[in-house]
């Protein structure tokens, strides 16, 4: 990745070239978030180091003058000036005489492990995947019933089976936005259908734009394109439109990645009049958006659901990415990208460097069982609430001084905690038999130790015991902290 972190200290180097600058009125905006204390230099110090260490403010990031932070937040400029040699010292900011000041993160001593690696000797929060829908095996002998009208042919379907892109492209239109089968084109999952993408948009060097925290596979892929990964900060709050469209308007990223429905893992949901201002500043930056709608299904509170965002698309720039994993079962491999008909011929092609086709039987299943998905949508939803209630209630009184959010949808709810342990805290947490997911998976550069994201996919006893489990864990880690460079204990 380009981006540079701690190793600026050492080699004495300047932020390349690239680097982005937040000016003082926003950053104050920022800061003015933050509860204020006393003294005043400290209260701004830990505002600027906790968007560091959550992402929100990503590294490398060139910081306001002293006397322009001062002004827009109404200090003295020696309040400032205090404030940023705290951040130093805290080795959460460098600066070279006449390049500014810049910030910066520690170098991690471990990688994180993945949060998708079910372990069967342990409740597993970390992986956000549901049992399978009542119906899918009826389903699926349907179609196996109705495979021999297609045994005669060849079985590889490059696009999709045809009566499975009718189907999906029949939802869109329900969810108000017309579409064509020939605008579908059907994946192995939805994380092939974001690779594939990332694979014909994106050459080496290019600027990628993605949320902090976000999906972790998401992130890999992009790394592995060889492009330079932008991060822009999303809390369960929802999206800063205005240092979003920043974003787009300093970097001009060839691709941004978003995840506009019940926001992996925060859980946020981005409105209409959002949605607007995502693809307008796409546009105006000429940004390809691949949006990942694998969430957009699995409503969970009442109340009407924005348009999918590519409604509000007139060129053609906007890739959606679906999936029947979230909703339908892990175990059914489709997935698929709503695009145009050309952007759908240009995905095939780089498709066949990998593989040729997906499963007619795992199609023709997902397809019966599309034509069924509202009283699906409407079991899931029942499924998760009393998951999602069950586990709020459980952390409540097990661990009342965390922060979970409280998301309208989706499979997860992202915990803030009182202390940046997340890593410490997953390690701790597998020996008392349960497997949270550390905030740094879902982050870059050693961000979000102050958070875990917790699934609900397991039923309410499974869960009351997991909390019980990672409250001893806990208990356990903050008996016994292990500070690292960084860490905001003062």
């Amino acid at each position: 990745m380009a981006v540079r972190r701690g190793g600026n200290r050492r080699t004495g180097e300047r932020p390349a070239g690239g680097a982005r600058r937040i000016n003082g009125r926003l950053l104050a905006r920022l800061i003015g978030e933050a509860p204020v204390e006393r003294p005043y230099y400290l209260a701004i110090a830990r505002a600027v180091g906790d968007l560091v260490l959550d992402g929100r403010v990503p590294s490398n990031t060139r910081l306001p003058a002293e006397r322009d932070l001062a002004a827009a937040l109404g200090v003295s400029r020696n309040t400032v000036t205090a404030a940023y040699a705290w951040l130093r010292d805290n080795r959460l900011l460098d600066s070279r005489q006449g390049a500014g000041s810049w910030t910066v993160l520690p170098d991690r001593a471990t990688s994180e492990p993945s949060p998708f690696a079910p372990g069967a000797e342990r409740i597993d929060l970390g992986v956000a995947a549901p049992p399978a829908v009542e119906g899918l095996r009826e389903a699926a002998l349907r179609a196996a019933e109705q495979l021999s009208a297609h045994v005669g042919g060849l079985g590889y379907h490059p696009y999709g089976l045809p009566e499975l892109r009718h189907a999906i492209a029949r939802r869109y239109v329900e969810r108000g936005l017309p579409t064509t089968p020939e605008q579908i084109f059907v994946t192995n999952g939805a994380q092939q259908g974001v690779s594939l993408a990332l694979d014909l948009l994106v050459q080496p060097g290019d600027e990628v734009l993605v949320e902090s925290p976000t999906y972790p596979h998401a992130l890999d892929a992009a790394r592995r394109t060889g492009a330079r990964v932008r991060t822009v900060g999303v809390t369960p709050q929802g999206w800063d439109m205005e240092y979003l469209t920043d974003a787009f308007r300093q970097w001009k990223p060839g691709l941004a990645y978003v995840v506009p429905d019940f926001h992996n893992p925060t859980g946020a949901l981005m409105d209409d009049d959002e949605r607007r201002v995502l693809v307008r500043e796409a546009r105006r930056a000429g940004t390809y958006l691949i949006v990942d709608e694998t969430a957009a299904e699995l409503a969970i509170d009442s109340g009407d659901l924005p348009a999918p965002v590519a409604a509000h698309d007139t060129d053609g720039r906007v890739l959606t990415v679906g999936s029947v994993a979230k909703l339908l079962w892990g175990g059914l491999r489709v997935g698929w990208v709503r695009a145009t008909p050309p952007m759908v011929a240009r995905l095939m092609a780089v498709r066949q460097r990998f593989d040729l086709a997906g499963s007619v039987l795992d199609q023709l299943t997902t397809t019966h069982l599309l034509a069924d998905v509202m009283r699906i949508r409407a079991e899931r939803s029942r499924q998760l609430r009393r998951n999602r209630d069950a586990l709020l209630a459980a952390l409540r009184e097990r661990l009342p001084d965390w922060r979970p959010s409280v998301p309208g949808g989706g499979l997860v709810l992202w915990a803030a905690l009182p202390h940046p342990v997340a890593s410490a805290l997953s390690a701790a947490a597998v020996r008392h038999g349960v497997h949270p997911a550390a905030g740094p998976v879902f982050g870059v550069d050693g961000t979000l130790e102050r958070h875990l994201r917790l699934a609900y996919t397991r039923p309410p006893d499974v869960l009351a015991d997991a909390v019980d489990r990672l409250a001893a864990a806990y208990a356990e880690t903050t008996a016994h902290p292990a500070p690292q460079r960084g860490q905001l204990y003062v």
